[in-house]
């Protein structure tokens, strides 16, 4: 079954189609339901659904007169209605529990990261000592529940239903976040995890020098039905894009991987790094 938030993308990547072809500013747009033109980007941004009058009014403005397609519409519409897993966590982030919502319908996600162990592949400890330095000073509480959502999002690897090629940075590996006790057990997950079928870890290795992308991490979704996707999180604000930017990011990502060591050598430097380790 489909990810909610995951038709709610699509729905909206279709209704913004729409309007570029039809010629409609989003303002005119939002007129047409009276709500504001932020409400109508959200909507087409799949941050937020839309009910069946509002996106037939939608659909009208736009001058769509295919029924099949407005069929289809309003059968997203009802099934992005729908609440996920990630619903009982109320205090996620919106921007967090719209990703959520769009890995868990994801096939196969490519993420590149610079600084930290991808969310999929991280230990407990490793999130918790992570979570607890946010400037936002989170609770005990509210430090333990976003743990538990990682955990969760981490059944899609060890249910084999999520395919992960990660790419790091060697700083990733000597960045010890919770000391070395919490990173020498972060470092064994990396490899327990490489050694997965639908898992692939490589690393860029520091003598590799300047290369593409090197100051952005960044994460393209693979879906087996609909488009592509990447996702940038910022400081202050996330950035989904798609077409052109994704195959952009898909080269950068090939160029990135033929930098990387291997699967195998990879492995090597991540255990030669645990094994130097001070011994607490």
């Amino acid at each position: 079954m489909e990810s909610p938030t995951f038709v709610r993308f699509q729905l909206g990547a279709q209704l913004r189609k729409a309007r570029e072809q039809a010629d409609v500013t989003a303002e005119e747009a939002a007129a047409a339901i009276e709500v504001t033109a932020s409400t109508l980007r959200r909507i087409e941004a799949g941050r937020v659904g839309i009910k069946g009058p509002a996106l037939n009014a939608l659909l009208d403005r736009y001058r769509v007169t295919d029924a099949e397609l407005r069929d289809t519409l309003l059968s997203m519409a009802r099934a992005g209605k729908q609440r996920g897993w990630w619903a009982k966590y109320g205090d996620l982030p919106s921007s967090y529990r719209q990703y959520i919502g769009l890995e868990s319908a994801a096939e196969e996600v490519q993420t590149f990261e610079t600084l930290v162990v991808p969310g999929l592949l991280q230990t407990p400890a490793y999130s918790r000592a992570m979570m607890a330095e946010d400037a936002f000073e989170p609770s005990p509480e509210a430090v333990e529940r976003r743990v538990a959502v990682r955990t969760h999002r981490q059944e899609l690897i060890s249910s084999g239903k999520l395919r992960l090629v990660a790419v790091l940075d060697e700083a990733v590996l000597h960045r010890q976040i919770g000391g070395a006790a919490v990173m020498a057990d972060q470092l064994t997950a990396l490899l327990d995890a490489g050694s997965r079928w639908n898992v692939t870890v490589q690393v860029i290795p520091f003598r590799e020098g300047a290369y593409a992308s090197m100051l952005s991490s960044f994460h393209i979704l693979n879906f087996a039905d609909g488009p592509s996707v990447v996702y940038i999180e910022g400081l202050t604000g996330d950035l989904y894009a798609e077409g052109e930017d994704v195959r952009r990011c898909t080269v950068v990502f090939n160029s990135l991987r033929a930098a990387a060591l291997s699967p195998t050598d990879s492995a090597a430097m991540i255990e030669a790094i645990r094994g130097a380790l001070p011994v607490e």
